[in-house]
């Protein structure tokens, strides 16, 4: 019955992936906390390679991806890595167990907090960006790096972040490119940094296999599903409902 479960979380995280293109992390965490009952530290370490995972195949699907700016991620790329390797040593001298999981709830229900403004007031966001410019150049490049850091950190302690947050800071720093350039940014960035995130807690035995089968078994149809709905239903309904469901579940989770 508890397998079942899983492929059915797995189904409904997926779907809700494909149709808004976010959500992946921020709601299979709690999930696997809250109503499966797994270890904060094993959950975060199995969502992770989960949402790379699902990410892959979403992007297949939606084949929305346009040209890589490749020297944007790079400077991501050189803020987050380390941000990675911070939180990931930061957790190993912890302490207990129970200190641990309490530090990584307290994270999740922050970054939750954090995401779900993000996903509701993006078009508010995004026209008062077109309205001002936040520097130059150089100030770009170094709040780029300073934004993959907080990305770093932010993903290794919850695996929330990467895709809301993510896409609503490029949408400040670079409010000139287009959409397709920033999701391509996005993903490019978040796919290896969920990737070497999850590797760091599968070398400490908290990825846990059977149950990340189960919850791919449920949510690449999911998906699949999801992207032929997508579009069906308002964007301003998606963002209202994903928003709101991560604001209750963040302050849940504190």
């Amino acid at each position: 019955m508890q397998h079942f479960a899983y492929v059915i979380s797995g189904a409904l995280v997926g779907f809700l992936v494909g149709m808004t293109g976010v959500g992946g992390g921020s709601l299979m965490t709690p999930l696997l906390i809250l109503l499966c009952g797994i270890h904060p530290k094993a959950a975060v370490g199995t969502d992770l390679i989960y949402a790379a995972m699902t990410k892959l195949f979403g992007t297949f699907l939606h084949r929305r991806c346009g040209p890589v700016r490749w020297s944007i991620v790079l400077w991501m790329m050189s803020g987050s890595l380390p941000g990675v390797a911070v939180a990931l040593l930061w957790l190993r001298h912890i302490g207990s167990p129970q200190e641990m999981a309490q530090v990584i709830r307290v994270s999740l229900g922050i970054c939750l907090l954090i995401t779900a403004p993000a996903i509701l007031f993006r078009p508010t966001l995004k026209a008062w960006v077109l309205r001002h410019q936040l520097g130059g150049p150089v100030q770009s490049r170094v709040l780029t790096v300073v934004l993959g850091f907080v990305l770093g950190c932010m993903v290794s302690l919850s695996s929330v972040g990467a895709g809301a947050i993510g896409m609503a800071v490029l949408v400040m720093l670079y409010p000139t490119l287009p959409l397709r350039e920033l999701v391509a940014i996005d993903i490019a960035h978040a796919i290896p940094l969920t990737l070497i995130a999850g590797a760091g807690y599968w070398v400490e035995g908290d990825v846990i296999v059977p149950t990340l089968l189960l919850l791919l078994s449920g949510s690449l149809p999911g998906i699949w599903l999801g992207t032929h709905c997508a579009g069906r239903c308002p964007e301003r309904w998606q963002r209202l409902i994903l928003g709101s469901l991560l604001l209750l579940i963040g302050v849940k989770m504190i």
